[in-house]
C-alpha cells in the first residue's frame, strides 16, 4: 500500500515508522529539509521537501497512485487543504487529518466534512486525545501512565515500585502462585534507565517502574498487591487553561463526584474565556512558576497538580514546585519523550505523551483487524500491540508455550470471544482470538511477522 505523510515531526516520524516496517510504501512530505533528512536517514521510506498542500508537490510524492494520505504538519489549514487536493486532484481514497482548534471540532460543524465538502474520512484531535489521557491519569493516580486494550476491558498499568511494595524481591512466577486468580502480568521493567520484558524468575526490586496488564474488575486489587494506595483527588490544581487544560476542567464539572478544581492560566484572554466558560471552576489569572499564585490556588491543600501548559519546562517546574510545597501527586504533559526516564528521579507521580497518544489514535483509525491498536512506550523503546489472530497466521493453532516469541516480547492477555483470559503455556491461541503483546522496538517486526500483519481498508 502507498501512503503519504504530510509532516515529519515526531508524530509523522512514528507513523511512517510503523507503516515502514509493514513494508508499506511510505513517503514524508515536509518543508524543512533537516526533518525530511532525518526520517530518510533512520527509515526505508522516501522524502520530498516542499509544502504539502501544493499539487505539484504531492504529486512528486506519487499522489497518482496513493491509498492513503495522512496530515499530520502543525497547521490546520495545511491539513486540511492537502486532503482536499488530494480528494479533488488526486482521488485519494483516504484522507486522515491532525486538527487542533476546537473550533473546527465542533459538532455543530461535523457536515463540514462530508464528501461533497471537505472530503476528510478521519478528524484526528491531538487536544481530545490528550484531555482523556489527562483524565485518565487522574482517575488511576498511583500509576504514571495508562493506556486501555479491549475496549477498555484490559488497562495496562505503569507502577514505580517504592519499599512498601509487598512482594519487592519475589520471583514473578512464584507471584502468579501467590495470587492465582489476579488476572495482573508484568510485560516489561524499566531498571536504571533499561527497559526490558521480564522473565519467570525475574524479581522486583525498589525503583523498577513495571508495566502491568490487569483486567478491569482487579485493578484496584492490583494496585494493593504491588504497594499503592488509591489516594482522593477532591482538590486539583490544573496548570494551563488552553484546549487541554480547559477540556479537564470542564469533563471534572460535569461528572457526578464533586471534584474542585482551580486552573492558572498566564494568558489573560484566555484566562477570562476559561472563567467565562467553566461554571463551578475558580479561574487565576497569573504565571503557573510563581509560589504566590501557587498559594494563592492553596496547593498545599490540594490532592493533586496538573501541569498541562504547552512548555515542557513550564510543566516540570510548576509541578516541581507543587510537590515542594506540599501537593502529594504531580502530572505532567511532556512532549519530548526522551525526558520521560528523568521524571522519576524529579519526582514527577505520572505524565501524558501526547504525541504517543496521537500516534495510537491514528494507527487505531488506519488499521482494520488484524492490529487493531498499537501504543508506544518511552521513547519508542517498546510498543504494545493489540491484534486480531487470522487463520493463517503463524501462531493460530498453538499452545503460547510452543510460539517461539523473540526474548523482548510477551503476551499480556488473550480474548476469546467475549472472555478474556490471563496468559499461561497451557493457552492455545486460535483463529479469530485478540491478543495484546508487548514488545520491545527492535522486536515488533518479528511480531507483525507472526501474526502476518496486513493494512486493509475494505
Amino acid at each position: 500500500m502507498k501512503v503519504i505523510i504530510c509532516g515529519a515531526g515526531q508524530v509523522g516520524w512514528q507513523i511512517a515508522r510503523h507503516l515502514a516496517s509493514e513494508k508499506n510504501d511510505v513517503t514524508v512530505v515536509d518543508r524543512n529539509p533537516d526533518l525530511v533528512r532525518r526520517v530518510t536517514d533512520t527509515l526505508d521510506v522516501q522524502g520530498i521537501v516542499g509544502f504539502a498542500s501544493y499539487p505539484d508537490i504531492l504529486a512528486s510524492a506519487g499522489a497518482d497512485n496513493a491509498d492513503m494520505v495522512i496530515a499530520a504538519t502543525h497547521s490546520d489549514e495545511v491539513n486540511m487543504v492537502t486532503c482536499q487536493v488530494a480528494h479533488s486532484v488526486f482521488n485519494i481514497p483516504r484522507k486522515i487529518a491532525r486538527l487542533r482548534s476546537q473550533s473546527y471540532l465542533d459538532v455543530i460543524y461535523s457536515d463540514l466534512y462530508r464528501r461533497d465538502h471537505l472530503p476528510i474520512d478521519v478528524v484526528i484531535s491531538p487536544e481530545k486525545e490528550v484531555t482523556e489521557a489527562a483524565l485518565r491519569r487522574l482517575d488511576t493516580p498511583a500509576a504514571f501512565e495508562t493506556e486501555f486494550f479491549f475496549d477498555g476491558e484490559i488497562q495496562m498499568l505503569g507502577i514505580t515500585l517504592d519499599d512498601k511494595c509487598p512482594v519487592l524481591n519475589t520471583p514473578l512466577k512464584q507471584l502468579s502462585d501467590l495470587f492465582s486468580t489476579l488476572s495482573a502480568i508484568v510485560v516489561a521493567i524499566r531498571r536504571e534507565g533499561s527497559l526490558f520484558v521480564p522473565r519467570s524468575g525475574d524479581q522486583l526490586f525498589v525503583g523498577d517502574s513495571c508495566y502491568i496488564f490487569v483486567q478491569k474488575h482487579d485493578v484496584q486489587r492490583a494496585l494493593e498487591v504491588f504497594g499503592k494506595t488509591t489516594p482522593s483527588r477532591d482538590r486539583v490544581v490544573i496548570v494551563g487553561g488552553g484546549n487541554v487544560g480547559f477540556g479537564v476542567a470542564q469533563n471534572l464539572e460535569n461528572r457526578s463526584s464533586r471534584i474542585r478544581a482551580k486552573v492558572i492560566e498566564i494568558n489573560r484572554v484566555t484566562a477570562e474565556h476559561a472563567a467565562e466558560a467553566l461554571e463551578r471552576t475558580i479561574v487565576l489569572h497569573g504565571d503557573g512558576l510563581d509560589s504566590e499564585i501557587l498559594i494563592e490556588a492553596n496547593i498545599e491543600r490540594s490532592d493533586a497538580i496538573l501541569a498541562v501548559t504547552d512548555d515542557d519546562k513550564t510543566n516540570l517546574l510548576a509541578a516541581i514546585r507543587a510537590k515542594s510545597m506540599g501537593c502529594p501527586l504531580a502530572i505532567c504533559l511532556i512532549n519530548d519523550p526522551s525526558m520521560v526516564p528523568l521524571l522519576q528521579a524529579m519526582g514527577i507521580d505520572a505524565y501524558v505523551n501526547p504525541r504517543a497518544t496521537t500516534v495510537s489514535s491514528i494507527l487505531r483509525h488506519i488499521r482494520h483487524g488484524r492490529v487493531q491498536r498499537a501504543y508506544s512506550i518511552g521513547d519508542a523503546e517498546g510498543e504494545i500491540i493489540e491484534a486480531q489472530v487470522l487463520s493463517t497466521s503463524t501462531i493460530a493453532g498453538h499452545y503460547i508455550r510452543d510460539i517461539e516469541f523473540p526474548e523482548g516480547v510477551l503476551v499480556g492477555a488473550v480474548k476469546k470471544g467475549t472472555k478474556i483470559l490471563k496468559p499461561s503455556g497451557s493457552l492455545r491461541i486460535e483463529d479469530g482470538d485478540q491478543v495484546v503483546l508487548f514488545a520491545l522496538s527492535n522486536d515488533v517486526g518479528e511480531v507483525e511477522r507472526l501474526l502476518q500483519v496486513t493494512i486493509d481498508f475494505f
